[in-house]
């Protein structure tokens, strides 16, 4: 059985879903009817719990059990997302050459990852820093958001 809840962040609402054993999806914004309690109800509030602690600073590894549907190229993309530490960037090209492909499929991959932000996709960018896309949320003012959260710039004295 597949439970959806909605969690609130800093960033907007998010919509999570899970089923009794793992988190299969998480989309920005409030979509579809909460799912009021069900199988998934403890991994619901473990996961609300460790996106509050990302969200205010404390979290920097996700230790969620998921369960994401896609290709077999598509996963290992995702694997190789998830190696990405916090406040870091790698680029589509260096995550290519760690999967053997193109920078262009790691995009594609990217832009398909059901489990955005557990599956850090926006701390991919492009060749020389580039923001490159996300198609998450407000798109790249969002992937701006989620990499200035993991890096602050040190305020000036005034």
């Amino acid at each position: 059985m597949i439970a959806r809840h909605h969690i609130d962040t800093p960033i907007g609402p998010l919509t999570i879903e899970l089923d009794d054993e793992a988190l299969t999806y998480l989309e920005f914004g409030a979509a579809g009817k909460a799912t009021p309690g069900g199988p998934a109800k403890g991994l619901a509030a473990e996961t609300k719990r460790q996106l509050d602690a990302y969200f205010a600073g404390k979290l920097k590894t996700f230790d969620l059990p998921l369960r994401a549907e896609g290709t077999p190229f598509r996963q290992k993309v995702w694997q190789a997302l998830r190696a990405v530490p916090y406040g870091q960037t790698r680029s589509y090209g260096e995550i290519a050459h760690a999967v053997d492909s193109a920078p262009r499929a790691v995009g594609g991959a990217c832009g398909a990852n059901p489990i955005a932000i557990i599956v850090p996709c926006h701390r991919i960018v492009g060749a020389g820093g580039w923001i490159g896309g996300f198609s998450g949320g407000d798109g790249c003012a969002t992937k701006t958001l989620l990499l200035e959260h993991e890096t602050p710039q040190p305020r000036l004295a005034v």
